[in-house]
């Protein structure tokens, strides 16, 4: 699972409002190259959670390249974009698990893909 999955993500256990940023529990982490794509990157931006996306980076041992808060300019920062691009897809969780903050309800990732469905008594 990419940092891009994960970041749009979120818990839908009955009774959870929120439920997002779910905790990565992350038994095996996968870096591969992909192509940097500065347009693809330039337009997800806007539409990421950046304070969870810092935090959930540097909890798997890479975000420590990324600003705290989303600067303005950042479409004409190649650096920045390239930065933003290696956390967002060559980041992969392999094996382990997501957590909803507010329920405990874990859900496993098992060859990178999570897997979000839950008990009939959870819905």
């Amino acid at each position: 699972m990419k940092l891009l999955t994960h970041n749009m993500l979120r818990s839908h256990v009955t009774g959870v409002t929120r439920g997002f940023p779910l905790i990565i529990r992350a038994d095996e982490v996968k870096v591969n190259s992909v192509d940097f794509n500065r347009e693809f990157v330039s337009r997800m931006i806007p539409k990421l959670e950046w304070e969870a996306l810092v935090e959930t980076a540097e909890s798997l041992g890479h975000g420590s390249d990324l600003p705290r808060e989303l600067l303005s300019g950042y479409e004409t920062d190649e650096e920045f974009l390239k930065k933003v691009h290696h956390v967002l897809l060559e980041v992969e969780i392999i094996e382990g698990a997501l957590k909803c903050p507010e329920s405990g309800t874990e859900f496993p990732i098992t060859r990178g893909i999570p897997n979000m469905l839950i008990n009939e008594e959870e819905s």
